[in-house]
């Protein structure tokens, strides 16, 4: 039942011969009291409603501070690895780049050094072709020399075909 202001201020009560009815009032007492009652309770429901919202709301606003400070540390933490990653990726590629440029030196300094074993055999090959060339010229030479002991022989041989015709 709902009673309000206005119903209060506009209820008339019957006269009876010694002041008002008084089961009127007597009714309208009881529904005032349950009116009161009913927004006692409910005054008193709404006020334990408030105060459990505000725990809910200080507890909300607890949980978003901590997830602030969890995500604030988190994103802290990703830069600073990050910037460890970068700077050991910095330090891989000046390692690389150092054993990549060790790797060309060496390679540039054994070039260098087939170009001169190169050389050096061509020198070799050059140096015993003179020395093939003189000796087959030396052989030559012997081969083409007259042998004085040879003439002197075909001379001895040439005589002695003479007399074994003559005699």
């Amino acid at each position: 039942m709902s009673l309000s202001k206005i119903d209060l201020l506009n209820k008339k009560f019957s006269r009876k011969l010694f002041g008002y009815d008084r089961s009127e009032v007597d009714q309208i007492l009881q529904e005032m009291a349950e009116v009161l009652g009913a927004d006692a309770d409910e005054k008193r429901e709404l006020k334990q409603r408030a105060k459990q919202l505000e725990r809910q709301m200080v507890e909300y606003r607890e949980r978003d501070e901590a997830l602030r400070d969890t995500l604030m540390s988190t994103q802290k933490m990703v830069d600073e690895l990050k910037m460890a990653a970068g700077r050991e990726a910095d330090q891989i590629l000046d390692e690389a780049h150092s054993k990549a440029e060790a790797t060309l030196r060496q390679a540039h300094i054994r070039l260098a050094q087939v170009h001169e074993e190169i050389e050096t055999l061509k020198r070799h090959r050059n140096q015993f072709r003179v020395q093939i060339r003189s000796l087959v010229r030396t052989h030559l030479e012997l081969i083409e020399a007259e042998d004085p002991d040879s003439e002197r022989k075909e001379e001895l041989e040439s005589k002695l075909t003479f007399l074994k015709k003559a005699e």
